[in-house]
């Protein structure tokens, strides 16, 4: 593991001003790219630290916030540790950021992010990776189905809602990936259940696309988020293993 700096970076958008955090390794010589998106409880410092570890292992990664629509991160004020009183509450106070991040809203800004990727001195060129968590499952996958030539792989861990029986579910773009995919789901999760996970393999391997999808026994939503009660460590680092071989094979 090397030595990383972070810092926070304003990026402008087509809806206003992006803040995010962005990580790379110290040298500050280009690494590949990697979009990471955040789950709903939004950028904070664990997030920051979780882009710190994925920059140790040699990558350049940006954390957008992607309610900046509704202010600069943390929209809402969140505890150091987030419980389970405390959860209702707080996913009731992020309603309102969570309403006004549209999918094509949110595609008009993976763009600029991948963008703005593409013209730092810190990053390679070619295609990015993409890790998202909750509802940046989500994201990741829309993200890669509607720009599939600048996304080389895409991991989705503890993925909200993949698979649904909406006309918009993400899982629908799975004819126009080209990525290869991984996903780590959660078993003990109601916003992703068994048969979403069922719905999600079969749209990606009826589209041919490169993909693997494992339930973590015994998890829970949200098992990476060392701030909340969710964290499981065995879990957390079982993902870090499955996205840094993604990343190494395809970045």
């Amino acid at each position: 593991m090397t030595a990383v700096q972070g810092i926070s970076v304003d990026i402008p958008t087509p809806d206003g001003t992006a803040d995010a955090y962005l990580a790379h390794p110290d040298d500050n010589a280009p690494h590949p790219a990697v979009l990471f998106y955040m789950d709903a409880f939004g950028l904070r410092p664990h997030l920051r630290s979780m882009a710190d570890r994925l920059a140790a292992a040699g990558y350049t990664v940006l954390v957008p916030n992607v309610f900046y629509r509704s202010g600069r991160a943390p929209v809402v004020e969140l505890p150091e540790f987030i419980d389970p009183a405390d959860r209702p509450e707080i996913i009731q106070a992020l309603g309102p950021a969570a309403r006004t991040l549209t999918w094509e809203g949110a595609m008009r800004d993976a763009a600029v992010h991948l963008d703005w990727l593409a013209a730092s001195p810190l990053t390679t060129a070619g295609p990015v990776g993409i890790t998202g968590y909750c509802m940046g499952a989500g994201l990741g996958l829309r993200t890669a189905g509607t720009y599939p030539d600048r996304v080389a792989a895409a991991a989705g861990f503890h993925g909200a809602h993949l698979a649904t029986d909406a006309p918009d579910s993400p899982h629908l773009f799975a004819g126009r990936i080209t990525a290869e995919l991984y996903f780590g789901h959660a078993d003990q999760d109601a916003t992703n259940p068994a048969e979403q996970i069922h719905r999600l393999d079969k749209a990606l391997t009826e589209a041919e696309v490169r993909h693997r999808g494992e339930v973590y026994s015994g998890a829970r939503h949200g098992f990476t988020q060392a701030d909340t009660a969710m964290y499981s460590a065995e879990a957390t680092e079982r993902h870090w293993a499955a996205l840094l071989d993604l990343f190494r094979r395809t970045l």
